[in-house]
């Protein structure tokens, strides 16, 4: 972890002692976000178009590399085709029932378009996989902004990837679509608890990565705090290391870089 240094009018360490250290900032937009939490069950009130636009609008707004935008949502609104993906995403019903559900995925289709139309080669590598990844992770966070701060709730899903070619099959995406993780939202029925993260200063470092033992040490501290949220919220972990070390011990989705590949993507 990285200590809290005061710093004077010019930036540098402040000599003079005890000097107080300004309360941190907060606005409407940081209430927003300080205030996030996954909400699985939702009312049936329908999202008005114009919401849906004005988010979609918002999410578009997001940093896209080059501005090249690599990313579309798929909306599901066909009832049969949202039962089959409760079963894809192994059992979530909230996927059914929530008034709007989209696949998010990162899209290249529309650049190879481009690219074919002028007769010129698309070059397809890691490299392009990670910025339609990155860009439609953004365009959907910024979604998720935007229709929270419209009363809405949000849950992101990434069981939409247990089976991508059972998923290709009920979306029928073309190469150089790939779907990421879906995203639910509705106004909620539910007001679950804020969820305790790790310390700010536990993510943030100056120049270069700490040693094993600060991160070790910050990380038995935030085992401290969530333990109690776990147990007030009926779940039954010890601490999050215990979840990391359940959740990482073998692989997850392991076929899916193939399924991609099939799809149009290279990691090379």
């Amino acid at each position: 972890m990285i200590p809290s240094v005061d710093t004077g009018p010019t930036g540098g360490p402040d000599e003079t002692p005890n000097q107080t250290v300004p309360d941190p900032p907060m606005n409407d937009i940081l209430d927003l976000l300080a205030g996030h939490r996954s909400v699985r069950r939702f009312k049936p009130d329908p999202i008005p178009e114009p919401h849906l636009d004005a988010a979609v609008r918002a999410g578009q707004q997001a940093a896209t590399s080059s501005n090249i935008q690599a990313y579309a949502a798929i909306r599901i609104t066909d009832p049969a085709t949202r039962t089959r993906l409760v079963a894809l995403t192994g059992g979530q019903e909230k996927v059914a029932a929530c008034p709007l559900f989209m696949a998010i995925c990162g899209d290249v289709r529309r650049h190879r378009l481009v690219a074919n139309r002028a007769g010129v080669p698309h070059a397809a590598n890691l490299e392009g996989f990670m910025l339609a990844v990155i860009d439609a992770t953004l365009f959907a966070q910024n979604m998720v902004i935007a229709f929270e701060s419209m009363g809405y709730g949000t849950c992101y899903v990434g069981g939409l990837r247990n089976d991508l070619p059972a998923l290709h099959e009920v979306l029928g995406t073309p190469d150089g679509v790939w779907p990421l993780f879906g995203l639910c939202v509705g106004r909620p029925d539910q007001e679950p608890s804020v969820r305790p993260r790790l310390d700010p200063r536990t993510v943030l470092f100056d120049d270069r990565y700490p040693e094993d033992e600060a991160v070790l040490a910050a990380i038995d501290d935030y085992d401290r705090r969530i333990s109690n949220w776990y147990r007030e919220n009926g779940i039954r972990t010890p601490d999050w290391s215990s979840r990391i070390r359940n959740h990482f011990e073998e692989p997850h989705r392991t076929a899916n870089s193939a399924w991609y590949r099939t799809a149009g993507a290279s990691f090379e």
